[in-house]
């Protein structure tokens, strides 16, 4: 296949999958278009087949780590962590809005980050509704909050995002490095995230709900919260040693769906659906369609629009055009054409990268999959998402979040190192 041929086709391609992930019609997952996608780029020729498979077999180890991070997720649920949650938000809340919304961003911040963002748009994000129609106050400003700190958040673990387990292969960091030198940038998005949110919903949260009765406060989870802890602990020995992180996220994954299995509270294609299979095919198809579009022309022009360096003004600018791709292509694909120009120039500039592809889509719908996701879960419960407002509340918050976060990020890179 000729160049400008292969270049239309795949571009074809990829907004064909882009826009069947956004609008998923009758409910179909995004791997129906994804797939065949992928299959018709290799056998037309966008896309060499050796590249095809160095895609798959590069992307292998994060698509089995979110794997058994989801399936790790879903058994917390069973647990009971998320309805231990829902009650601890409450109880902290005491009838204030204002007290919920610092609930809210507490937890889904820790979830995300531990967890993953899934956890917290499929799992948080309903007890969210649940817990602002328990206590009779408006849910807007906490459902937002879920969505914005699905994205926000998930900059402080490998393991927070599939972007980050992306940005971890090839930023040549170790778990902990990682960890050391996204906790300041993680921190200071959050609190500008909280700041905005504060002041754009001040009258939704000023007005005080009669606090709730007293409930029975559901169990802590303890055996959940144990297999959680030993699982990050098990990333940082794992990457100590130059093992696959995977391994540690598989055994934490097994130990609570094992219990789980003999408890009667799953089977095992309860299991397997936690893992979420067509979603795992559609980020290798994806993979591979982006990958034709980076082979066919899009690096280069990248390229040149990509700042050099890894100075403040570097950083800024690297973070900045991520942010703009994000919401362009959305998230997963920016990282995954941005990755391979920005990894030569070391670590700093592979973590701007994240913060622009993560703190970005809060700005639009299709900015991730995971508002894409949230914004079903809520039309589910009945909460009208109006275009506008999310925009101007992303408008507000992306420019703080993104331009401190990458502030903290050049001074951590001062202190801990590249």
């Amino acid at each position: 296949m000729n160049a400008p041929l292969a270049e239309s086709l795949s571009v074809v391609l990829l907004v064909a999958v882009l826009t069947w992930a956004v609008l998923r019609p009758f409910g179909r997952p995004e791997a129906v278009v994804a797939v065949p996608a992928a299959g018709l780029a290799v056998a037309a020729g966008a896309i060499s087949l050796d590249h095809a498979r160095q895609e798959a077999e590069r992307l292998g180890p994060v698509v089995g780590f979110l794997a058994a991070v989801l399936v790790l997720a879903h058994f917390c649920d069973v647990e009971g962590l998320f309805t231990a949650c829902g009650d601890w938000m409450a109880r902290r809340a005491a009838g204030s809005p204002g007290r919920l919304l610092a609930a809210v961003f507490v937890l889904a911040s820790a979830i995300t980050a531990v967890l993953s963002l899934d956890a917290t748009v499929v799992l948080l994000t309903p007890v969210v509704f649940a817990t602002a129609s328990r206590m009779g106050v408006a849910a807007k400003p906490h459902s937002y909050a879920s969505a914005h700190l699905s994205n926000t958040a998930s900059l402080l673990l490998p393991v927070s995002n599939l972007t980050n387990l992306l940005a971890f292969a090839a930023s040549g960091l170790s778990f902990t490095r990682f960890a050391a030198l996204m906790a300041l940038p993680w921190l200071v998005a959050i609190g500008a995230e909280y700041l905005v949110f504060r002041r754009f919903f001040d009258r939704e949260l000023t007005w005080a709900a009669p606090s709730p009765g007293p409930a029975d406060a559901p169990g802590l989870p303890l055996f959940a919260l144990v297999t959680v802890a030993c699982t990050l602990a098990g990333f940082v020995v794992t990457s100590a040693l130059g093992v696959e992180p995977a391994w540690a996220a598989l055994a934490g994954a097994l130990v609570l769906a094992g219990r789980a299995l003999v408890r009667r509270q799953a089977t095992p294609l309860t299991v397997v659906r936690a893992a979420s299979p067509a979603f795992l095919a559609f980020v290798l198809a994806l993979a591979i369609v982006v990958r034709a579009v980076v082979d066919n022309g899009l690096a280069g022009a990248l390229r040149h629009v990509l700042p050099s360096g890894t100075g403040l003004a570097a950083l800024l600018g690297i973070a900045v055009s991520a942010a703009v791709l994000a919401n362009l292509i959305n998230n997963l694909p920016a990282v995954l054409v941005l990755l391979p120009l920005t990894a030569a120039a070391g670590p700093g500039a592979v973590l701007a990268v994240l913060l622009g592809v993560n703190i970005g889509p809060n700005l639009t719908y299709a900015g991730s999959l995971a508002t894409l996701l949230w914004r079903r879960i809520a039309h589910r419960h009945d909460h009208e998402v109006g275009l506008g407002e999310f925009t101007r509340l992303g408008l507000l918050t992306v420019p703080a979040a993104l331009g401190g976060a990458v502030l903290a990020l050049w001074a951590s890179l001062q202190v801990v190192g590249g």
